[in-house]
């Protein structure tokens, strides 16, 4: 019987149903979709996750390995070469059930930049982030305190901005975690101090060539959990640019290895 592929917004439907199911979108419409894959019941097989990228933003794609081009993506999928990749859980007390990424969370400084880029409604993709961004920087800048354990360690610091990466890259353009593989069953993380304006600026232009590990300011990581604890305020949290809250006090992170299955571009 030949496979079935389907582009759906309702993948809960699909389950046991059909062989693939498409997310035609951006981040946060493959964090939908994903959710509701790894969330319907039923007996049937979980279906592979395909994108087509027409979104604003287009990581979760990128790290699955889709392509940013419409026509190309296509051929992607009629191709239907596969791999497993690994899922993100995330579940705090201020958000109601658990929730699932594919790409990456981030707590702080770049939760309020995918908020400013996505009223930017005349700047799409890239350069809506960066203007985000630097729009952020005079919005938001006082670093709350906050305590992080993960690899059995606990940093207690003021940080401006803490991503925990499945994926290596955020915003279109921002390698976080340069060094991140999603199906190694690890999560990288890229976590800001303090650092003042003008510096901050400078670090997020290293994050374009994925470098800022050569500034004091920053410390990167990998673990397979991670919590995070505000000492004092509250957090703002994105999952795959999806924004979960403003009023976050606690939350935890685990790596579920090779959990999904997701069409991509052949190996070379």
């Amino acid at each position: 019987m030949p496979e079935r592929h389907l582009v759906i917004l309702n993948p809960a439907a699909a389950r046991g149903s059909f062989d693939v199911v498409v997310a035609a979108g951006g981040d946060g419409t493959g964090n939908e979709v994903l959710n509701g894959l790894l969330s319907a019941g039923g007996s049937g097989a979980m279906p592979a996750l395909g994108f087509l990228c027409v979104g604003r933003g287009n990581d979760f794609a990128f790290g699955a390995g889709a392509p940013a081009a419409l026509e190309e993506g296509c051929a992607v999928l009629a191709r239907g070469e596969r791999r497993m990749m690994d899922v993100g859980l995330l579940n705090s007390p201020q958000i109601s059930g658990d929730r699932y990424f594919g790409n990456g969370i981030g707590v702080g400084f770049d939760t309020i930049v995918t908020l400013e880029a996505g009223k930017m409604k005349r700047f799409h993709g890239f350069l809506g982030y960066v203007l985000g961004a630097l729009k952020t920087m005079f919005l938001y800048y006082r670093a709350p305190r906050v305590a992080i354990s993960f690899d059995g360690a606990i940093l207690e610091q003021k940080s401006l901005q803490i991503s925990v990466m499945n994926g290596r890259r955020m915003g279109g353009a921002f390698y976080m975690t340069p060094g991140a593989r999603n199906d190694d069953g690890q999560l990288d993380l890229c976590i800001a101090g303090e650092p003042r304006r003008l510096v901050m600026l400078g670090i997020i232009l290293k994050y374009l060539r994925g470098t800022q590990s050569s500034s004091r300011h920053i410390s990167m990581g990998r673990a397979s959990r991670v919590e995070i604890r505000a000492l004092e305020g509250e957090l703002a949290l994105h999952a795959d640019g999806e924004v979960l809250g403003t009023g976050i006090r606690e939350l935890a992170v685990e790596c579920l290895p090779r959990r999904v299955q997701v069409v991509t571009r052949a190996k070379a």
